[in-house]
């Protein structure tokens, strides 16, 4: 359906986190989304998230960069367009505007939203269709403090909340996290799966050291132990280990995944909206992963609920091997969406309205704008 671009508009909105989040880059304490509200030439409008971590201490795009490009360089290039989907809508992002994958998804998402409600249907079906009512989500235990993090773990089992679980390390020593990590393996239980994530803190020599160790441990998964520039490494490590290597970083779009799936590579790829720039282009890298026979895994960027939906939306239509990670909105002390998604059971439920099939809580948008 071709939709017309009348205006665009752009928010930075603070949200405090329900505990400090520890990363190997950053520890978080609050969240800032930038949101975004595409207005059509009929007045129909669709919603849009851009969301990172730690301001800049993730990538090369903060939440204040993010509203600057759309607001200063995108909208102009889009307002008073007529666009009939993701792919003419990239191609005219991409030709005055290059990089800044986050604005671009967020302005996609927007326009995804505006085309199903306009249409009736969901972004799912627009993306190709759902293949379940809801997906598998795990918990990132990331509080920095071991019998904190087995606690916790503990509580949301015994909850029923969650059944899977992943591990920030990297921060600390490769012993120290060793001993971190096999300390929770055994207070959750040989169950229970738990993945970790390196957020590419180790060099190559430390990074067989420590997957080996791992692999004695039982854990499950590992994600991006070294820097998103060493591919050799990735492939290597990929190889090596029966424990599966999750590539993250290293692979935003679908050109940086069929570079890593001829070099060899073996592992998973973990798929971000943001990273490919919209949730139809992260689509095109999961199907050059599909044609490679590599895992899918469905990956945050600890987004709100605006953005954790666009992203289940387009997970949805793909078979993940490995599940989902998309919690954000559970790692938030407040929502800004009056009518989030279920989690339950270990699943996540896929919102059925039409577009992206949440509606604004109009107060609290307003209260946590930033000012």
């Amino acid at each position: 359906m071709s939709i017309q671009i009348a205006r665009i508009e752009s928010w930075l909105v603070d949200i405090p986190t329900i505990r400090p989040h520890k990363l190997s880059m950053a520890t978080m304490g609050c969240q800032t989304l930038t949101i975004v509200k595409m207005t059509d030439s009929d007045g129909a409008v669709g919603w849009g998230e851009a969301t990172t971590i730690g301001g800049l201490s993730y990538g090369p795009e903060s939440p204040e960069g993010i509203k600057s490009a759309i607001d200063t360089y995108l909208a102009p290039a889009l307002c008073g367009k007529r666009f009939d989907g993701p792919a003419s809508l990239a191609a005219a992002m991409n030709l005055p505007v290059k990089g800044n994958s986050f604005a671009k998804s967020a302005l996609e998402t927007a326009l995804l939203d505006l085309q199903g409600k306009r249409l009736g249907v969901p972004v799912s079906t627009l993306l190709g269709g759902a293949l379940a009512p809801s997906l598998p989500v795990l918990w990132t235990l990331a509080s920095g403090d071991t019998a904190r993090d087995i606690d916790e773990g503990k509580r949301l089992l015994a909850e029923g909340r969650h059944q899977a679980f992943k591990l920030k390390i990297g921060a600390k020593s490769l012993a120290e996290d060793l001993r971190h990590t096999q300390a929770i393996k055994e207070g959750l239980g040989e169950g229970v799966s738990i993945r970790v994530d390196v957020n590419q803190a180790w060099d190559a020599v430390t990074a067989v050291r420590g997957m080996a160790a791992l692999q004695a441990i039982g854990i499950d998964l590992v994600e991006q132990p070294v820097a998103l520039w060493d591919r050799a490494a990735l492939v290597s490590l990929s190889q090596r280990f029966v424990l599966p290597v999750l590539a993250d970083e290293a692979v935003a779009d679908a050109h940086d995944g069929y570079a890593l799936a001829a070099a060899g590579f073996t592992g998973a790829y973990a798929l971000k909206i943001a990273k490919a720039g919209g949730p139809a282009q992260a689509l095109k890298l999961a199907h050059v992963a599909q044609a490679a026979g590599i895992a899918l895994y469905g990956g945050t960027m600890l987004e709100g609920t605006l953005g954790t939906v666009a992203s289940l939306h387009a997970w949805s239509t793909l078979p993940l091997g490995w599940g989902t990670e998309m919690f954000g909105p559970l790692l938030l002390k407040d929502d800004i969406i009056a009518d989030p998604p279920r989690f339950q059971g270990g699943q996540v439920t896929l919102p059925q309205g039409p577009g992206l099939g949440i509606t604004l809580d109009d107060d609290k948008f307003r209260f946590y704008q930033r000012k």
